[in-house]
């Protein structure tokens, strides 16, 4: 099996779709690669794309703080990724064949990180490791066995910091239900 860091590589240098002609850089993700926790969210914004590190714009700090609140964690204990590792133009929504030409990077850094727990952020993450066309606010409120592991959709940070304090308090509840499968162990 090949190691993060020879998975990133491959993707810095990736051409597979017309992403890589607009963005400043790969955003491969970020954290511990042997953590129990992972968070899959949908691409790089503008401030992703010009740091090169996932969800470090104002949704970025929405994940920080319910991280820090709800599981007692910060992005050291954690891995966190995209669906797709390039910039959308625009930060429109990456379509279909762009989420096929990444998903090899994906299915890489789940297997490599092996998480015990999987949360989704949003509607394209949460579709895409389930397998559904369901839709975020009825998938959420439960977990899913996910290979060796469980997995928690959520909403994506974005969706709160438009939609307000009642989308960030079901956001809450689903993270206190990553913290108790993380805390049970048996996933």
């Amino acid at each position: 099996m090949p190691t993060l860091a020879e998975v990133a590589a491959e993707a810095a240098n990736c051409t597979r779709c017309r992403l890589a002609e607009g963005r400043k850089n790969v955003v491969f993700g970020m954290g511990n690669p042997e953590a129990h926790l992972m968070f899959v969210g949908e691409g790089p914004g503008a401030e992703e794309d010009r740091q090169g590190l996932p969800f470090v714009g104002r949704s970025g700090q929405l994940l920080d703080r319910l991280m820090r609140q709800e599981l007692g964690l910060t992005r050291e204990h954690c891995y966190i990724c995209n669906v797709v590792r390039c910039r959308p133009p625009g930060n429109r929504d990456p379509l279909p064949d762009e989420i096929e030409a990444c998903s090899p990077f994906l299915e890489s850094t789940i297997e490599i990180v092996s998480p015990r727990v999987v949360m989704t952020l949003g509607n394209f993450a949460t579709r895409r490791l389930l397998g559904t066309s369901e839709g975020i606010s009825r998938l959420r409120g439960r977990s899913y066995p996910f290979r060796n592991a469980q997995l928690v959709p959520t909403y994506h940070p974005a969706a709160a910091l438009r939609g307000g304090g009642e989308i960030v308090a079901e956001m809450r509840a689903d993270f206190v239900r990553a913290k108790l499968l993380l805390a049970d162990g048996s996933s």
